[in-house]
């Protein structure tokens, strides 16, 4: 039936949108290309702009419009979470194409290529600070902290046995050849979130761009790092001293499988910003990372499935009104947590919040918004399980 893979594309959309809740990085794989990413740029971190945010470093990522990569800056981001770290995302080499793996939150740091980004991720866990007593204390010998605004920090000379190289992914020619450690291993299967809507927003910005684009300005991007997520322009932006080898354009750009999604997950139309969507201006699942709906805002109405068709009319209809009946039960709700969500984007406003609290406003607007997408396919499963023929009787 019809209903069946309705349904069956609500589910695998909601899969995605749990990858934030679930192993994530083992999972987070959808981008392959052919040709791997440019090396990594020379840049100097801005300085860290308040208590509480953590060290992303820059990537290179895949825009398949453009059939090309562009540079990702790295910046501070407001830990989702006390006590959690960013695992950075990684290139490696599948067999047949680079495949991204998607960064993460999470207690411990995973696996990430062993990709020497610097400032403190030298290719093995993080130098760069710890948490302790609820707050994050940051090692001044790799990153540019401000004691005057941030007292929490100590002083660590790290010694760095990784070859010291631009190289930007794992495997394949000329790359990276790491392996996980158990220990890397076991933080994959920890509780891990996916990256916050500003990171999101953040590459968005960076995927707009034209400059940034590895073939515009082969490997030197205008912009390397950013004080803040989003922020692209101004004096909190720094552009890169200089390009970590010579770059070399592709001789072709992607080919039948580059930038396609390895994973070919269903994507419902028109669904705003939900995972495994592809709005207008804010692209396809960007390297993997699964675009979870920020706003109840970004969710357009719940569409009307196919008719029942069990071959008896009757049922049809009360199948049908019974699917009506949820669909508009569905879209009041959506309504009603969307004026909830303005209002307090208006008292935000009003009060004039600082970054801190608009942050945990947006991360708790996520929440609610993807727990209320979720409740919604469930309910629609219900209704489908109910809405099955019986089985005829055996003779």
């Amino acid at each position: 039936m019809r209903i069946t893979r309705y349904v069956r594309i609500l589910l695998m959309a909601m899969a995605v949108l749990a990858m934030s809740a679930a192993s994530f990085a083992q999972v987070g794989i959808g981008i392959s290309v052919r040709f791997g990413p440019p090396a990594l740029p020379v840049y100097e971190q801005p300085p860290c702009p308040a208590e509480g945010y953590i060290w992303t470093p820059g990537y290179w990522a895949w825009d398949p419009d453009a059939a090309d990569y562009y540079w990702v800056p790295g910046t501070w981001v407001l830990a989702p979470e006390v006590g959690f770290l960013w695992t950075p995302g990684w290139w490696g080499w599948g067999g047949e194409a680079f495949l991204f793996h998607a960064g993460y939150w999470g207690p411990h740091i995973g696996f990430y290529g062993g990709i020497n980004y610097g400032f403190g991720y030298f290719g093995n866990g993080y130098e760069g600070g710890r948490w302790d007593g609820g707050h994050f204390f940051y090692n001044r010998s790799v990153n540019n902290v401000n004691i005057t605004n941030i007292h929490n920090v100590y002083n660590t000379t790290v010694i760095n046995n990784t070859t010291v190289n631009r190289v930007s992914y794992n495997g394949g020619e000329g790359g990276i050849s790491a392996r996980p450690t158990r220990e890397q291993e076991a933080a994959a299967n920890e509780r891990h979130l996916a990256p916050v809507a500003t990171q999101t927003e953040h590459q968005q910005a960076a995927r707009s761009d034209p400059q940034q684009r590895a073939s515009v300005n082969h490997g030197r991007p205008a912009v390397a790092a950013t004080d803040r997520p989003g922020q692209l322009r101004g004096s909190g932006a720094v552009p890169a001293r200089e390009a970590g080898a010579p770059y070399h354009p592709p001789a072709e750009r992607g080919g039948t499988e580059a930038g396609r999604p390895a994973n070919n997950v269903p994507r419902p139309e028109n669904r705003g910003n939900v995972a495994a969507t592809r709005p207008e201006n804010a692209g396809r699942p960007e390297n993997a990372v699964p675009r979870p709906p920020a706003h109840a805002s970004e969710i357009q109405p719940h569409e009307r499935p196919p008719a029942p068709n069990t071959g008896n009319p009757k049922l049809d209809q009360k199948y049908q009104q019974q699917q009506d009946k949820l669909i508009q039960k569905q879209n009041q709700q959506h309504q009603q947590l969307q004026q909830r969500q303005e209002q307090e984007h208006q008292r935000l406003a009003q009060k004039n919040a600082n970054d801190t609290q608009k942050q945990q406003v947006e991360q708790r607007h996520q929440q609610q918004t993807q727990q209320l997408e979720q409740k919604h396919t469930q309910q629609q499963q219900h209704l489908q399980q109910k809405q099955q023929p019986p089985r005829p009787k055996e003779k």
